[in-house]
């Protein structure tokens, strides 16, 4: 990884300084051997001291940086800055100890942020409860389209540290970031970004929904040219209204109806641009059509209007946000059909580990035999169940906290027959979709959403995902 982009005044800033990264991972290493190589005396502290972490901790020990595992509570003596991996809670010891020493405290993308050279890509950045991914590599295709170098970057996996100091120079960079980034990134000024939605997630992470909300709406301050919003979700809008702008950034809606000037919408089945265009109280520009969105499942499309909204707001064409959609291809467990048997369609959305994921994956199908279940991390799910009863042939349930969904399910869909696998062990996944094809009719769509996390089954989303489609494929095969 190189340095040779970062401006002297942040080398200048940490070049002798003692700064400590708290926490190892895919974000602790690459900081630490950044702050190495621009000279600072770096410690790392590791609540964790497993097999991972020393094979880590011996990496960074070899180009002379300390580390201390299993102990990430102790301020290191004579510390002036802190470098934190965006998963690390505010109230650790460890930060508490550092506001009381005055110390600034920077998350990765905050670093980042600041070795940024002077002639830097600019940044449109994606946060939301839901669909962050799907919309930040929708933007980098549409840019893509346009002849613009760029990546999509951030909480997507790929490193913004690497993004920023590495030697391939872009125009324009798709950034992805969580609500964890967001709250450690003070400084970050985007060029344009949007919030998709908001709904309860992380809450024992941020304490409340007020800071939840209000961690995701950093993401808009500072914006030069647009805040994206979605006109369905007017929790995203009010954060428009707080927020500090650059004079003359505007406030861009998205909306499946018909768009009101300065909104994208959907108009016969067309996505249409009312926001940058002349005229807008007159004028509407067709973008794509509806069928260019893969697939056209209603949360997918808004995923594609957002990202066609900060597009537009970089000056990429119509031509380009269109064939930016037909180029996309999502990734794996995201609604994706994984098979057809007997005229029932067989979808994974094993990505819907939460209720709001769920729901609106729940809405893109009309007659549906649910799989659902797993750890619900606090989450209660009432609302979700009684918003989607009417569209439900039958549910199967899996997993840990499987009896919350069936309690909800006897208040709110009493009539929807339930099958209730007493299991957690990663062979229930077959047992459920054999249950599901015996509940389904042609027509119906058997759907992995679960709206739960998947670890008390599988150790991530993705494993859950695969048994869903190697237990169709099984089923396909005669099993």
């Amino acid at each position: 990884m190189g340095s040779g982009k970062v401006t002297s005044t942040v080398s200048s800033m940490v070049k002798g300084k003692h700064v400590t990264v708290a926490g190892l991972g895919v974000s602790g290493v690459p900081a630490a051997k950044v702050l190495h190589g621009l000279g600072a005396h770096v410690t790392v502290v590791n609540d964790g001291a497993d097999e991972r972490a020393r094979a880590q901790a011996a990496e960074l020990e070899a180009l002379g940086v300390t580390v201390r595992l299993g102990d990430g509570a102790t301020l290191p003596e004579g510390t002036d800055l802190i470098v934190t991996a965006p998963g690390w809670k505010p109230d650790k010891p460890l930060f508490t100890a550092a506001r009381e020493a005055g110390l600034e405290i920077w998350g990765d993308v905050e670093l980042a942020w600041r070795l940024r050279g002077p002639d830097a890509a600019p940044w449109l950045c994606v946060t939301g409860t839901n669909g962050k991914t799907t919309t930040v590599q929708m933007l980098a295709s549409m840019l893509h389209a346009a002849g613009l170098r760029t990546a999509a970057v951030g909480n997507i996996g790929v490193s913004l540290l690497d993004a920023v100091l590495g030697e391939e120079r872009y125009d324009v960079l798709a950034v992805e970031l969580s609500s964890y980034q967001l709250h450690w990134a003070p400084s970050l000024r985007a060029h344009s970004a949007a919030v998709l939605n908001l709904a309860p997630d992380h809450l024992d992470w941020h304490g409340s929904m007020e800071a939840y909300a209000a961690d995701k709406g950093r993401v808009y301050e500072g914006n030069r040219v647009a805040c994206v919003y979605n006109a369905a979700d007017k929790a995203t809008e009010e954060l428009v209204r707080a927020a500090d702008v650059e004079e003359g950034c505007r406030a861009i809606g998205f909306t499946l109806g018909t768009p009101a000037p300065s909104q994208l919408g959907v108009v016969d089945g067309i996505l249409v641009d009312r926001a940058f265009v002349a005229d807008r109280h007159k004028n509407a520009q067709e973008l794509a059509e509806v069928t260019d969105v893969n697939p056209p499942a209603p949360h997918n499309i808004a995923n594609a209007l957002a990202a066609a909204a900060l597009a537009r707001a970089f000056g990429v064409p119509p031509t380009a946000v269109r064939d930016g959609l037909r180029d996309f291809t999502p990734d794996a467990h995201r609604i994706a059909l994984v098979g057809d048997l007997d005229g029932v369609a067989y979808v994974d959305d094993s990505k819907a580990t939460n209720t709001h994921a769920a729901e609106a994956s729940l809405a893109a199908y009309d007659s549906i035999v649910w799989i659902a279940g797993g750890l619900a991390k606090g989450a209660t799910f009432d609302e979700l169940v009684a918003k989607s009863a009417k569209r439900l042939r039958g549910v199967v349930l899996i997993g840990a906290d499987r009896a919350l969904i069936r309690d909800a399910l006897a208040r709110h869909a009493p009539e929807v027959p339930v099958v209730d696998l007493d299991r957690t062990d990663t062979g229930a996944m077959l047992a459920a979709v054999r249950e599901a094809r015996r509940l389904a009719i042609t027509g119906d769509t058997v759907l992995l959403a679960p709206a739960c996390a998947s670890m008390d089954m599988f150790a991530n989303y993705n494993k859950r995902g695969d048994a869903f489609a190697e237990a169709v494929r099984e089923l396909g095969a005669g099993a």
